[in-house]
């Protein structure tokens, strides 16, 4: 697939209704939880949005396939011949969503030969909007409003910071990211959760990310694509490697993400 065809308007439309599939259970009365193997969390909203997303990418590109958090997915000896592939996260904050504290995206991804070439997020309960791909700029909408140039934001941004603006996780911060974020002495600590941290750091919301806890190459493809397309960086830690995509082992190595 030529990534300059790439139909953004029906991929938009697919993540902007898989959100509000999220809302109504959000704020409605079916929100049984429920546990993968792994004792993770899942819920409705999970289930339904992938199957949402998962259908519909399937209609407009059959030939792409899909890595998903909530699928069966195909083995290494299958991925490994994929040019492109979408990789999907329906919900990623599963805690935060059963929190109810607002703090969850939709995650939609694009690869290429194992790099992420274009990622659409939303963040249902702002009623936010972002995507970018390479060659096509980085955006930002809120509901009823025009297209912002993320560039644009992160210029137009005014933190009035005197310190070094770090962001983690709220709900998987450890003692390794505790000593790392000792190191820069005094900072400001943002907690936040989801790929909203990635999406912070876009925005010039925040400095650094240090991320020293295990997560999955479906949390971060999406978010990892608009960094790229505005020059941030998402590298493994210590080896200042950029993060590939569809490995043998699915699980992001420790990374990085800042300007």
């Amino acid at each position: 697939m030529d990534l300059s065809r790439l139909k953004i308007d029906s991929v938009i439309e697919i993540i902007e209704t898989a959100s509000q599939l999220i809302l109504q259970i959000y704020i409605g009365d079916n929100f049984f939880v429920d546990k993968k193997s792994d004792e993770s969390p899942l819920t409705l909203a999970d289930r339904k949005a992938n199957d949402y997303i998962c259908e519909n990418l399937k209609i407009l590109y059959p030939s792409i396939p899909i890595i998903s958090e909530e699928n069966i997915n195909a083995k290494y000896e299958e991925r490994q011949h994929y040019t492109f592939a979408w990789l999907i996260d329906p919900l990623d904050g599963t805690k935060e969503f059963i929190k109810k504290n607002g703090e969850f995206t939709c995650n939609i991804g694009l690869i290429h030969h194992g790099l992420p070439v274009a990622g659409f997020v939303t963040i249902p309960v702002q009623g936010l909007t972002y995507w970018g791909a390479e060659g096509m700029g980085a955006w930002r909408r809120e509901i009823g409003k025009d297209w912002q140039s993320l560039q644009d934001v992160r210029s137009g941004y005014q933190s009035g910071k005197k310190k070094l603006r770090v962001i983690a996780s709220r709900s998987h911060i450890n003692e390794e990211t505790e000593s790392f974020i000792q190191k820069f002495g005094e900072v400001e600590t943002i907690n936040v959760g989801s790929s909203i941290k990635l999406l912070w750091i876009a925005e010039n919301k925040a400095d650094i990310y240090p991320r020293l806890t295990p997560c999955w190459e479906w949390d971060t493809c999406a978010t990892h694509a608009i960094l790229r397309v505005l020059g941030g960086k998402v590298e493994s830690y210590p080896e200042g490697e950029e993060l590939v995509y569809n490995k043998e082992n699915l699980l992001n190595p420790f990374f990085i993400c800042k300007f």
